[in-house]
């Protein structure tokens, strides 16, 4: 019978092996998990009624994998409230509510007028005069310094905990990276799409990601259960790899005590778990995949009364740009963006700390930072009482980083993998972070499997 080992019990894993399942389910797939929850990241904890997302707290509804694994499983996605379309900036001093049309980023004060005149002069903007450029170095090309570190710098933040200074464009905002590749200006190219869209009869393109945010009632993780649940006796929680080694026609996969042998295995691990998996097999994998780095991150929920934050609580919540010299990158007012998330009568809101440029912030002792965040939102949102609930996440590594050699390692990697009939890789440490990017790849990719 054939065998497929999953390495890897998050949602890379686990959507692999439900894909690979579904289209054979006479394959043997064995899912081995180091720890006793499947999930990685996704992670939907509640307590005292609170519903704190230790990490992903949601996907986009505009890439169809995701929600077609959704319906498979029999769930209904829950889009976020109309609110949350409203997203600030801190800035100055104050929140600033970011634009979302041309006649709105013209008359708002975010940027000063000679910023807003730069931004526009984006389509004479000139060519990059290297190829492996970063976020930072294309946003200051493309749109100016002012709009970097006020909007750019923010959002990455806000998505990788990284510095703009050291990611890839090009393995971060691919989208972006062909749309000046192939107009030769982000706002030529978008009225192009959006003429083109307007032709088909289909939605208006902006210049974000698209799509609504969504989740589930009871959190993301509920994702992960009905995986569980379809994945009945393939799972094997606490079944730590130590090594992958080949042994005539097949792989060991040796754990600390037993081995399992086949000939098709998949590393769906983080980088740096799968370097030392890797390690005995091809030396040379081992430093390609050591290279991608994972700074530490602390997530930190508050619960409050609403009588006790005057602020209207109106929107997504806000990022802060790193030149604010503030302790957290941002925060997330959960409650507004979800239904569920806070008991009647209370708000819940979530900070993250740390990340690639503050990594002693999320270091810190427990009690010394929950004091930090709160010091945060009471000089940025005016909340001066205690909070009612307190709940707190710390990730040692991450977000994998996307740095500016990213796209060199991908084809070492896959260069390096390629001699391995059998052996895949795959994971959010290569082509997108995001939930939809993982879900997309592990359907990609169990296609290939099946037909190898």
């Amino acid at each position: 019978m054939d065998r497929v080992v999953i390495v890897g019990g998050g949602i890379s894993g686990l959507s692999l092996a439900y894909f690979l399942y579904r289209e054979r389910p006479s394959l043997e797939i064995i899912v081995l998990e180091a720890g006793d929850r499947f999930g990685g990241k996704i992670w939907s904890d509640r307590k005292d009624d609170f519903l704190c997302e230790s990490g992903v707290n949601g996907f986009l509804d505009n890439r169809p994998k995701t929600l077609e694994l959704a319906s498979m499983l029999s769930l209904e996605p829950l889009r976020s409230n109309d609110d949350a379309r409203k997203r600030y900036i801190y800035s100055g001093g104050k929140l600033h509510l970011i634009p979302e049309s041309p006649k709105e980023f013209l008359t708002s004060d975010l940027l000063s007028i000679r910023g807003r005149i730069r931004v526009m002069c984006e389509v004479i903007a000139p060519k990059a005069i290297w190829k492996n450029e970063t976020l930072a170095e294309f946003a200051r090309r493309r749109l100016g310094k002012e709009a970097y570190e006020k909007l750019i710098d923010p959002m990455i933040s806000g998505i990788y905990a990284g510095d703009p200074e050291e990611l890839s464009l090009e393995s971060c905002f691919p989208r972006v990276y062909q749309l000046e590749k192939e107009y030769g200006s982000l706002i030529r190219g978008m009225i192009k799409l959006q003429k083109k869209a307007k032709r088909e009869g289909k939605p208006p393109v902006g210049p974000g990601p698209g799509g609504t945010l969504s989740s589930f009632r009871s959190g993301m993780s509920a994702l992960i259960r009905a995986l569980e649940s379809k994945l009945v006796g393939k799972l094997r929680p606490n079944s730590k790899v130590i090594y992958i080694q080949r042994r005539d026609d097949e792989y060991v996969v040796e754990l600390k005590d037993r081995e399992i042998t086949t000939k098709k295995v998949v590393v769906a691990t983080p980088a740096y778990e799968a370097s030392n998996i890797l390690k005995k097999l091809d030396p040379g994998l081992y430093v390609v995949l050591s290279n991608i780095p994972y700074p530490p991150l602390s997530v930190v929920c508050l619960g409050y009364r609403r009588e006790k934050v005057p602020h209207d609580l109106k929107g997504f919540g806000f990022l802060i740009p790193f030149k604010e010299g503030r302790n957290i990158l941002g925060s997330l007012w959960d409650s507004s963006i979800f239904p569920d998330r806070a008991p009647h009568g209370y708000v819940l809101i979530r900070c993250m700390v740390g990340g690639m440029r503050r990594p002693e912030l999320a270091l810190m002792d427990r009690d010394k930072l929950i004091g930090i965040v709160q010091k945060e939102l009471y000089d940025i949102m005016g909340i001066r009482e205690e909070p009612d609930f307190v709940s707190y996440y710390f990730h040692e590594k991450a977000i994998p980083q996307y740095m500016r050699d990213h796209p060199r390692w991908l084809s070492s990697i896959e260069t390096i993998r390629s001699r391995y009939r059998g052996l895949y890789i795959t994971g959010n440490a290569y082509r997108g972070i995001g939930v939809n990017d993982c879900i997309e790849n592990s359907y990609k990719l169990a296609q290939e499997i099946l037909r190898t």
